[in-house]
């Protein structure tokens, strides 16, 4: 098995790094919360001193960071993790950050010496924990099937979307779709309510017609028809509103340096925005829908 070097152990990084460790590999940590990495080693990690010692001597890194600032700053520069990784090293940013970033790690990486995959994922915190996330990876086809093994021992569903970045573009495309999608089935339900249409009539018709999609049969915003949705546990973020938020603005500054048009994308950041501002940071983004009723 491999020696493998995980930094970012977050709430969707610990349950991912767990799987590394469940594969059987040699799973050495780091991260700024001392608590998750000393939970983590009582697993069978090893503790990294610093995110540059998590990248010394091991066959491939993996990184989950809040932003491409955190990236960039990570990964470059005379004690990034390309300057200390050994060549030949596979290195996967499963980050969700802006494809510009992505493309100068991965470039960067590249020239080292090293291979690189841009690998955000899908799926959600259950997900992680599960192992059956989806990555949407971008790189080189070498690169890939270098990424693919560690991947697997993650996810369900990995995918090889193109050159690097295409697994950001990827990702933030997906989630403008889900984001938008999260809105339409909310507002739905509020109008099914108000019009005297039960919420489990309204479920068992449009998950079989053609309103049917993952926000409404996987993650209904209405307890009661999708007994595992965040709504049936108070809204308690599987996917966080401030993370849907994130990823909503990165497919605005997408699309404007495109010129792409994306009036309902942008329309569903704004709401966003005003929904994070007045919710606790562990509201799921389904609990839009108690904002939406409330102006209704």
């Amino acid at each position: 098995m491999a020696k493998v070097g995980f930094i970012g152990l977050g709430n969707m990084g610990s349950g991912m790094a767990r799987n590394i460790l469940k594969a059987g590999h040699d799973l050495k940590v780091f991260d700024l919360n001392e608590k998750v990495v000393k939970d983590i080693c009582a697993e069978g990690a090893t503790a990294a001193k610093s995110a540059s010692d998590a990248a010394s001597n091991v066959d491939a890194v993996i990184t989950m960071l809040p932003a491409g600032q955190h990236v960039k700053s990570v990964y470059l520069g005379e004690n990034g993790l390309i300057a200390v990784a050994k060549s030949g090293t596979i290195m996967m940013d499963c980050s969700t950050i802006d494809v510009e970033s992505a493309r100068a790690v991965v470039e960067a990486a590249t020239k080292a010496g090293m291979k690189m995959v841009d690998a955000p994922v899908s799926g959600g915190v259950a997900a992680a924990s599960a192992g059956s996330l989806t990555f949407m990876v971008g790189g080189t086809d070498d690169a890939f099937a270098y990424a693919k093994p560690y991947l697997d021992s993650m996810g369900a569903n990995i995918v090889h979307a193109g050159k690097a970045g295409s697994g950001q573009a990827a990702k933030i495309c997906n989630n403008m779709m889900l984001g938008i999608q999260m809105i339409s089935v909310s507002e739905a339900f509020i109008l099914a309510e108000k019009l005297g249409l039960a919420a489990d009539k309204l479920f068992a018709i449009s998950s079989k017609a053609s309103g049917q999609c993952w926000s409404l049969t996987s993650y209904c915003p209405v307890p009661g028809p999708v007994p595992t949705s965040p709504a049936n546990k108070d809204y308690k973020a599987g996917f966080a509103a401030a993370m849907m938020l994130k990823d909503l603005r990165l497919a605005q500054e997408a699309a404007k340096s495109v010129h792409a048009e994306t009036p309902l994308g942008e329309m569903a950041r704004v709401m966003y925005e005003e929904f994070s501002s007045k919710s606790d940071n562990d509201m799921d983004f389904s609990g839009i829908i108690n904002m939406l009723r409330e102006k209704s």
